[in-house]
């Protein structure tokens, strides 16, 4: 199927990885086909939203059968290009960038991480996942010669905007931003930002929600 026939609201790509979490644990369950219904009351959604969701990329259901899932979860994996590699460099060698270079779940994905940079003396020179922490200066020139295709950012706010012109014009064209800031730029670049700390507000209200209805009764 080929999802560049048509506009996909990215509502729909942002579900896709969902889906392929999902297939990924049924495949590994021994499960070879399933329902919309089956699936939708595993993922806890519609089963009409999962119709319509498969739907923008031609479907892959048939009436009566229901979904291959290996089949399924390959052509999910061919949409949001696990099959490609994207090489990742992280910026910010401390806790949460350790943290990132140590989870091994990315190269499955097609994710290598192939640099870690930081300016900090006492972590320039150590080893984190088989990688060497690299001084900042020596970022133009490794960009130069290797390829990477993704800049992985957890350095300070104030640093945020800076490290990632910095990227931009040495031509990286995605970046995955885990500072608190909403990061946008004057480049064609593809940025994702990702505030864990708005997740966990949302735990928190949920808990406060429970809480409250506890003490009601």
């Amino acid at each position: 199927m080929d999802p560049n026939k048509k506009k996909i609201s990215m509502a729909v790509i942002k579900r896709l990885p969902r889906y392929y979490r999902y297939l990924y644990d049924l495949l590994n369950m021994g499960i070879t086909r399933i329902s919309s219904k089956e699936l939708s009351e595993r993922m806890n959604i519609t089963a009409s939203q999962i119709r319509q969701d498969l739907n923008c990329f031609g479907g892959f259901g048939q009436q009566g059968y229901g979904y291959n899932v290996e089949s399924l979860f390959r052509e999910i994996g061919n949409i949001l290009g696990v099959n490609e590699t994207f090489n990742a460099v992280i910026i910010g060698a401390g806790n949460m960038g350790q943290a990132l270079a140590n989870y091994g779940n990315f190269e499955k994905r097609g994710f290598k991480i192939i640099g870690v940079f930081d300016v900090n003396p006492n972590i320039i020179g150590n080893k984190i996942n088989n990688l060497t922490v690299m001084h900042m200066d020596k970022l133009d020139e490794f960009i130069t010669n290797n390829k990477v295709d993704i800049g992985i950012l957890t350095v300070p706010y104030d640093q945020t905007p800076v490290v990632a012109e910095r990227l931009a014009k040495l031509g990286v064209k995605g970046l995955w931003n885990f500072s608190p800031m909403d990061l946008e730029l004057n480049h064609d670049v593809v940025i994702e930002n990702v505030h864990l700390s708005d997740s966990l507000m949302v735990l928190g209200y949920k808990l406060k929600e429970m809480r409250n209805k506890e003490n009601k009764k």
